[in-house]
């Protein structure tokens, strides 16, 4: 077997990291906060979501990246541009750059979604959403 020296630095100068839960938790007992790549050297942003309740969730808003949202727990409808995708757990959706998107808690019991953002920056533009201006 291959010995492996674990005090080498990567290609971009950077070791192993772990981010402890109260680093980057919003609430106690739910699972919802944010850790951007920036803070630990990576291209990525996380976001952890949790809601209780039904109609809730991230309102109209648009990126200038990617995202790509796991649906952990529950189920959800998504609003990504034009299209209204029902979501549960296990999916996993794409949400393009600079595409509106939002969505909710259709229940029943908790949504839990991880939100991963490519970008080592939360950057968000929120928007007016179209369907409540009706």
């Amino acid at each position: 077997m291959e010995h492996y020296d674990f005090t080498k630095l990567d290609s971009k100068g950077r070791q192993p990291k772990v981010v402890h839960r109260s680093d980057w938790e919003s609430h106690a007992d739910l699972w919802m906060g944010v850790l951007e790549g920036k803070d630990i050297g990576a291209g990525v942003t996380v976001l952890f979501y949790a809601t209780d309740e039904i109609g809730k969730g991230p309102l109209w808003h648009v990126h200038p990246y990617d995202e790509l949202f796991i649906v952990r727990k529950g189920r959800a409808l998504f609003t990504i541009g034009d299209k209204k995708i029902e979501a549960e757990t296990g999916d996993v959706l794409l949400g393009p750059a600079d595409i509106p998107h939002k969505y909710h808690s259709i229940g029943p019991g908790r949504l839990e979604t991880t939100d991963i953002h490519l970008s080592d920056r939360w950057i968000q533009t929120n928007l007016d959403d179209p369907e409540l201006a009706r």
